[in-house]
């Protein structure tokens, strides 16, 4: 199969994602909440200087979700939310990762930092962070010992980057593990609040990376995590 046989016949498919994901429906957080803030919890993922300013994985499109962030904990702990987890790239400086990807967020240094603007809300101390070495939030971390100690959270909401990345693995392990233990939880992706980086083909090639494809992955992952029972909105708010 060619591209242009490939374009055809994914023409239909590609379509009816573009639309679903136009469709998508805002959902009121206090339906999420339904009056027990306490079964709530909001996990972001990877929302550090070193995927929004500064580092070699940097990307303006993934900076642009920290607002959309910041004013959902806000309206969170408004509404009397209290379990907030950051899950956060700190590498040690000789990291297997490196061989995929380019050195980046490598313990204290500035690149593995909160952004400043979670920092700047006056609960961050409230906020566990929770540093990972792989792009899935569970391995080597304390999330699934925190989730233990947590057993009234029913209700998670997803947020961060990279949509097809870390944010996917985090979502999917969620529900993945809900499932495996014949679960009932609710895994909100609000899609304001994550997106991924986009290296086009030509810039890849000119400085040897591997291209990324920022808008159709962003859809295409969105779209599976939705096939897996995860709840895809536009907003939480």
């Amino acid at each position: 199969m060619n591209v242009e046989q490939l374009i055809q016949n994914s023409r239909p498919f590609l379509d009816y994602v573009v639309e679903w994901k136009k469709g998508l429906p805002s959902i009121p957080l206090a339906e999420v909440i339904n009056h027990n803030p306490a079964s709530v919890a909001v996990i972001s993922v990877d929302v550090v200087n070193g995927f929004c300013y500064e580092g070699p994985l940097a990307s303006p499109r993934v900076a642009t979700i920290i607002e959309p962030i910041a004013a959902l904990f806000q309206n969170s702990y408004t509404a009397g939310v209290r379990n907030f987890v950051l899950t956060q790239d700190a590498h040690p400086q000789d990291a297997v990762e490196f061989a995929d990807y380019p050195p980046h967020c490598i313990r204290g240094t500035s690149e593995s930092d909160t952004v400043d603007r979670f920092k700047s809300l006056p609960f961050f101390d409230l906020f566990q962070v929770m540093p990972k070495n792989s792009i899935n939030s569970f391995l080597g971390t304390n999330l699934d010992a925190w989730l233990e100690a947590h057993p009234q959270v029913n209700t998670f909401i997803t947020v961060g980057d990279c949509t097809d990345l870390c944010t996917y693995q985090l979502a999917m392990h969620l529900k993945l593990r809900a499932n495996a233990r014949n679960q009932k939880i609710r895994v909100i992706v609000p899609v304001d609040c994550v997106d991924t980086y986009d290296l086009p083909v030509d810039v890849a090639q000119n400085i040897g990376a591997v291209p990324h494809n920022g808008d159709l992955l962003h859809h295409i992952f969105l779209y599976h995590m939705m096939l897996n029972g995860i709840e895809v909105v536009a907003k939480v708010g």
